[in-house]
């Protein structure tokens, strides 16, 4: 069992949901912008959101930051033992650092009594450009078994302090190897793992390659929070873990859409249509299944678990409710019959 890690009002691990999560990128020093950005994340559905703390003068946006979003907030730290501390004086819900970056064990013990005094838990975030030289020397090159004991190097810095409120990543911007990295992590500890794929990039590979990694994991029951990263505005980010987890039924609210790839039998402006129904009940909070198909073929009957949808013909379309039809309108109409059918349920 997964040991829970509580991250503010939230809580890593056990049965828990698996929470999204996202990252600000606007400059630390422009405090207005990052809370507008963390109120659009957080109304978007970010559940847990980090931010870097380059310098000990930004530790000021931590509390500007919790004064503005419910949702917590994690303090990205690197190398300064200080910024740290003084994270933890602001408020912080969450730590991500690694141990063996900030100085000796005087600096770790200084982080950890702190965190344990005021409930903060402490990310390790290893990837494959920051692995330790005697590991990589070890292994030779960022293998999943080299992610995997630079972790647990880091976490066992901590447990020297009596600490143990870890939660752990393992990302690589290969698929295979961060897969192999967190299955592997899976086997040898019990603490969280937040997941995701290291600079994925631009929206569309950066989104397939976060499905197949992220996706892949979750599928083998691993993982506690995913951060899908996106050369591309962190809301992208947000929509493409909902998306994730839904295809995945892992996330109970809002539309999920079953639509035909459409075939040479189709004699309805599918594509179209299907694009018209998505952007209507793209903000639709209820959880329904809704299916836009192409004919009867793989109409009512290969769509029967959909709550509601539509099946079309030759400018008509049948509208039908779990596989049972409940009537014909034309080609015309349809889109409307059906919206107000939705929103009726």
């Amino acid at each position: 069992m997964v040991r829970e890690v509580k991250v503010g009002n939230r809580i890593l691990g056990g049965k828990n949901p698996i929470l999204i999560q996202s990252m600000l990128n606007k400059p630390a020093q422009d405090i207005e912008g990052n809370i507008q950005q963390a109120r659009e994340l957080e109304q978007a559905g970010c559940e847990i959101i980090r931010v870097s703390v380059p310098e000990l003068q930004d530790v000021r946006l931590i509390g500007a930051l919790k004064e503005a979003v419910s949702i917590p907030v994690v303090a990205d730290i690197h190398f300064d033992y200080r910024i740290a501390l003084e994270c933890i004086k602001a408020g912080v819900d969450k730590i991500r650092l690694n141990p063996g970056n900030i100085g000796g064990e005087d600096r770790i013990r200084c982080v950890a009594e702190a965190c344990t005094a005021q409930q903060i838990p402490i990310r390790i975030g290893v990837n494959s450009g920051s692995l330790e030289k005697h590991i990589l020397k070890k292994y030779g090159a960022p293998t999943p078994e080299a992610l995997v004991e630079s972790a647990l190097f880091h976490a066992q810095l901590l447990e020297k302090f009596d600490f143990h409120d870890i939660v752990l990543s393992l990302k690589s911007s290969s698929v295979s190897s961060t897969i192999a990295a967190y299955r592997l992590a899976a086997e040898k500890t019990e603490y969280p793992l937040h997941l995701g794929v290291t600079e994925a990039g631009t929206k569309h590979m950066g989104l397939i390659k976060s499905s197949i990694g992220i996706g892949s994991l979750l599928c083998d029951g691993i993982g506690s929070t995913i951060r899908v990263s996106l050369t591309a505005d962190p809301l992208e980010e947000i929509q493409a873990a909902q998306d994730i987890l839904r295809a995945l039924g892992k996330w109970d609210r809002g539309i999920e859409f079953i639509s035909c790839p459409t075939c040479g039998r189709t004699q309805i402006n599918l594509i179209q249509l299907a694009q018209q129904v998505e952007d209507a009940l793209k903000d639709y909070p209820k959880h329904l299944k809704v299916a836009v198909m192409g004919c009867a073929v793989n109409g009512p009957g290969e769509a029967r678990e959909a709550d509601i949808g539509i099946a079309g013909g030759r400018g008509e379309a049948l509208l039908f409710k779990k596989g049972v039809p409940i009537g014909k309108y034309s080609d015309k109409e349809i889109l409307s019959v059906l919206l107000s059918e939705i929103k009726k349920m």
